[in-house]
C-alpha cells in the first residue's frame, strides 16, 4: 500500500490530465454512435478503473477510440434495444478479462493484417465523409445525419 501512495503526488495531476483528454473522446464516441452521453462517461470511468486495477502495468493505456464509433453504431442498429446492447458489452468485457488472464492475446497474431487495415480504412472513410460537408461550408445539419448524401 505504501508503494501505491508514494507516487500519489505525481499520479493525481497525471490522472486529471488523462481525464480531461479522455472525457471529450468518451462523449464523442457516445454521441457519434447514438448512445446516451452518460454512457460514454460511465464507460470511460469504468474502463479506466478496471484497466488500472487489473493490468499490473505502470504504463498501461486505455480509453476511447474512434473505431468504437462504427462498432457501437452498428451494434445499436442491429440489436433490439439499448439494454440488450449493454448486456452484450458486459458479456464482452467479462470475456476480455478471462482471455487476458489466460494470456490469449496471442490469438491476435492470427488475424490477417488486411482485415485490420480494412477496418481502419473504413473508419477513416466514415470520418472523412462525415467532414466533407463541413469542409465545403454546407452545414444544413451541423450535428450530422445518418446518411452521406
Amino acid at each position: 500500500m505504501n508503494r501505491l501512495l508514494s507516487h500519489a503526488g505525481r499520479d493525481f495531476p497525471a490522472s486529471i490530465v488523462v481525464f480531461l483528454v479522455a472525457l471529450p473522446l468518451c462523449l464523442g464516441v457516445a454521441l457519434a454512435s447514438g448512445a446516451p452521453l452518460l454512457s460514454g462517461v460511465i464507460g470511460g470511468i469504468v474502463g479506466g478503473i478496471v484497466i488500472g486495477a487489473l493490468s499490473g502495468s505502470s504504463l498501461s493505456v486505455s480509453g476511447p477510440a474512434a473505431g468504437l464509433t462504427a462498432i457501437v453504431a452498428g451494434a445499436l442498429g442491429e440489436l433490439p434495444s439499448y439494454e440488450v446492447f449493454l448486456l452484450s458489452v458486459i458479456i464482452a468485457g467479462v470475456l476480455q478479462i478471462i482471455l487476458g488472464y489466460i494470456k490469449a492475446g496471442i490469438i491476435g497474431d492470427y488475424i490477417p493484417n488486411a482485415v485490420i487495415k480494412g477496418m481502419l480504412a473504413a473508419i477513416g472513410l466514415i470520418l472523412i465523409l462525415k467532414q466533407l460537408p463541413h469542409l465545403v461550408g454546407y452545414d444544413a445539419d451541423p450535428e450530422g445525419d445518418e446518411s452521406f448524401f
